[in-house]
């Protein structure tokens, strides 16, 4: 069964608050990949959004993230946000929000990173295998 909007919603929520009761020692690292806070404008309202997700292939001030949304057959919104506008913002430990591009990896590159990640983190594998979509991978850039 696929994760409702309001649970993933409780998560994220809850992610944020053991963060912050823990002064930032639990929280911005989810096995052994760390935690970045991505923030997009609202395709819809404009306002600001912001969520927590994990980067399993970092390095060099850039970022991938997967799209799973727990292996739900729909996108997340944060995915339609920045298809719809790629500047965005990202924070890692707590730190300042660095301005940033969002692009979605063409298929060559998830050719090469998609059997790394879900080698590597099994839980992706098991959400790809759980929907029909093909599960985006998201660079997170640095603006130059």
């Amino acid at each position: 069964m696929k994760p409702p909007d309001l649970a993933l919603k409780a998560m994220n929520a809850g992610h944020r608050l053991l963060i912050k009761l823990t002064g930032g020692k639990i929280g911005y690292s989810a096995m052994g990949m760390p935690v970045v806070e991505l923030t997009t404008i609202g395709r819809k309202t404009g306002a600001p959004r912001t969520v927590l997700l994990t980067a399993p292939v970092h390095g060099d001030g850039r970022y991938v993230v997967v799209a799973s949304r727990g292996g739900d057959d729909k996108h997340p919104a944060w995915l339609l946000n920045l298809q719809a506008n790629p500047e965005v913002e990202v924070s890692v430990q707590g730190g300042p929000r660095v301005p940033m591009r969002a692009r979605i990896a063409s298929p060559e590159e998830r050719a090469v990173l998609w059997p790394r990640i879900a080698g590597k983190y099994r839980n992706y594998d098991g959400y790809q295998r759980g929907t029909e979509r093909e599960i985006p991978l998201v660079h997170l850039e640095p603006k130059d």
